[in-house]
């Protein structure tokens, strides 16, 4: 079968691999409908490693580069390993790229993405989703309702850290919330605090078909750095307290800086974004004014609740999903358009067969 593998920075080539074998117990084999393009797969093609084990092997799957890429899929069992009885052949699934050692503390109290030897799909798993078929532990695999198209499913996973980002905020009906950057996550995050209902929420960003897209997406107002002071902007959206959450999606020094200075006192700041390198806070700031700041990675134990709430009307995947291509045009269309295009582009899907 094709497959997209990751041999090195800005080396990711489309080649020939062996099909995946038979699955293991306790595991699934999977066909794969579509695979989204994800912020972290351009971080790792222009600035890796950043989690691709490269001259070692990974403790715990033993894997390193070359790897095949991608983890934001849905697809179709075909196969079954011994014992598995919770799926079956035929069922739709959105996978979790998390895979845990099962022995840690945070494996036994629930929070594998925490995992000390914490492995992912796409990165340090035996397979990845930019392949036709690749096999995963069955607890990774979550059955898409019937509401849900295969190519919205493939949204599950990049939805899933948003909604617990949202979480992490403990965003409320009283809560006005900033979301800086309005990239595919940034988007996702208004959404899903848009639909846990709080009271206003504004995007922050620079691109204008970002800023359109905010806008369908159902932000109140948007703030453009380019254009206005985000900070005095903030005051008069929110009577002059700033945001009481603000989440960072955008993962660059400047748009960390900024989101913590648009955080209010005693306010939540939550960091979604990757960074290539370390980044500086206003710690003075974040200090005197009590300020609250926690980071948040993954969506791992809150699949089926958000596969629920991809049902409700005011997740507009249709918004997201701005082209769709084959495995062979990933590096040309496909990161090319979302580093180069990016008034053209929000999220591109890849069919991998």
């Amino acid at each position: 079968m094709k497959a997209a593998v990751w041999h090195g920075r800005e080396d990711v080539r489309i080649e020939k691999v062996n099909d995946p074998p038979d699955p293991p117990p306790g595991q699934v084999q999977v066909e794969v409908e579509w695979c989204g393009i994800c912020g972290t797969d351009l971080h790792e093609y222009l600035g890796g490693p950043l989690y691709i084990p490269l001259g070692r092997p990974h403790p715990l799957t033993g894997v390193q580069a070359p790897v095949i890429i991608g983890h934001e899929m849905s697809g179709r069992v075909v196969a079954l390993g011994d014992g598995v009885t919770e799926l079956a052949v035929g069922d739709r699934v959105a996978a979790c790229p998390i895979v845990g050692c099962l022995a840690c503390r945070w494996c036994r109290s629930a929070s594998m993405a925490q995992c000390d030897r914490v492995a992912f799909l796409g990165t340090s798993w035996t397979g990845g989703a930019l392949a036709s078929r690749l096999n995963l532990n069955a607890y990774q695999c979550y059955r898409l309702s019937d509401a849900i198209t295969d190519e919205i499913g493939a949204l599950v996973e990049p939805f899933s850290a948003t909604v617990r980002a949202v979480a992490q905020g403990k965003v409320s009906a009283s809560d006005n919330v900033a979301i800086v950057g309005a990239g595919p996550i940034g988007l996702m995050a208004l959404m899903a605090a848009r639909i846990r209902g709080a009271k206003r929420v504004v995007a922050v960003e620079v691109a204008g078909r970002r800023i359109e897209a905010a806008r369908t997406c159902g932000a109140d107002d948007v703030i453009d750095p380019s254009r206005e002071d985000p900070e005095k902007r903030a005051r008069e959206l929110t009577d002059g307290d700033g945001f009481d959450v603000v989440i960072e999606c955008a993962g660059q020094p400047a748009t960390i800086l900024m989101a913590g200075r648009l955080t209010r006192t005693r306010g939540r700041l939550v960091i979604m974004g990757v960074f290539d390198k370390p980044a500086a806070l206003d710690l003075t700031d974040i200090v005197y004014r009590e300020k609250v700041v926690s980071g948040s990675m993954s969506g791992y134990g809150l699949y089926d609740e958000t596969i629920r709430i991809m049902t409700d009307p005011r997740f507009r995947g249709d918004v997201l999903i701005t082209d769709r291509i084959e495995l062979d045009a990933l590096i040309a269309r496909g990161y090319h358009g979302l580093l180069h295009e990016k008034d053209r582009h929000v999220k591109i899907l890849v069919r991998p067969e």
